[in-house]
């Protein structure tokens, strides 16, 4: 079976390595080629990088395989995928979506990594959907691709417990390793016949949009848990920031010290607790903020911060 990997970032990579590894042991799967993003300018610098999928297979591949960039997936680079003679496409956060010629490309289909158990949470940010309202639990879909997103038939799913503590980061690295096993399971079940497709029921579904830079902002009329929730699934990007006397200041990592009601104004720095942090009032309930960051300054632990940070204490923030 030649496969095409289409992946971009990181939750892509383990996927990934197996199939590199696959091809070279010569074993029942061949990486025809890896289909990813172009080159991004990033960091300060500016200079274009390449994906972290593609940077994997320029720095660890000791098996050479056509790497694909194309801006868009246009007849060249339908030109290009045809001369890979790929029998399948095998897609994990690749960041495009597919056409119908695209698709047609491929004898065997192509299916889909999403990292939510569809049909719940279709979209771009499944993992910090999850996380921001306080999931017990999450899952692995992989299902065929089809011309509306995330809205083709599962082929399997896999249950993933949440304890309340994820960031997106953590359980980015849980899904990208669970997806790395699975993807093998399914493959051999097409390649066998054993694996029997199920239509989503649309009436269940739900949608997580795409976040963006400005949704790191803290609106401390939020509960504690609400704040707690949204900066563990903005980790590691883009993450949640709020207002010191003009300063950004990054909340990086936190716990809800308690839920009580009380009068104090929401984004009052009340004080510190020794064993749990710098105490931050919201709408309802308290803050601890354990790990903070002005911009353009290093990231430190509460007590560090506090110890730099002139007149925090008291002060209110966001305003």
């Amino acid at each position: 079976m030649r496969i095409l990997f289409a992946g971009s970032p990181s939750i892509a990579v383990p996927s990934l390595e197996f199939f590199l590894n696959q091809s070279c042991n010569a074993n029942n799967y061949q990486l025809a080629g890896l289909l990813t993003n172009p080159d991004r300018p990033k960091g300060r610098s500016g200079k274009p990088e390449p994906s972290e999928c593609a940077d994997y297979v320029q720095k660890n591949s000791s098996f050479s395989i056509p790497v694909l960039k194309p801006e868009s997936l246009d007849s060249a680079a339908r030109e290009q995928v045809t001369a890979l003679k790929p029998d399948i496409l095998v897609s994990f956060a690749y960041g495009k979506i597919f056409g119908p010629k695209f698709l047609s490309l491929f004898p065997l289909g192509a299916i889909n990594t999403h990292p939510s158990l569809l049909p719940k949470y279709r979209g771009p940010s499944p993992i910090p959907a999850a996380i921001i309202n306080n999931e017990k639990e999450t899952g692995i879909t992989i299902q065929r691709l089809a011309e509306k997103t995330d809205c083709g038939d599962i082929l399997f799913q896999e249950t993933i417990p949440l304890d309340g503590r994820e960031t997106t980061a953590s359980l980015s690295e849980r899904v990208s390793k669970k997806a790395a096993g699975i993807l093998p399971l399914v493959l051999k079940g097409i390649i066998e016949g054993t694996i029997q497709a199920k239509a989503q029921d649309d009436n269940a579904a739900t949608y997580c949009p795409l976040i963006s830079k400005e949704d790191g902002l803290i609106n401390w009329n939020l509960s504690a848990g609400e704040i707690d929730a949204r900066i563990r699934a903005f980790t590691p990007w883009p993450l949640s920031w709020t207002y010191h006397g003009g300063l950004q200041v990054f909340v990086l990592k936190s716990t809800v010290f308690n839920n009580n009601d009380n009068t104090n104004l929401p984004g009052q720095v009340l004080g510190k607790d020794k064993e749990n942090g710098i105490l931050i009032q919201c709408r309802k309930g308290i803050l601890a903020a354990t790990e903070l960051q002005y911009k353009t300054k290093k990231a430190l632990n509460w007590k560090d911060f506090i110890n730099g940070a002139r007149n925090f204490i008291g002060a209110r923030l966001g305003v």
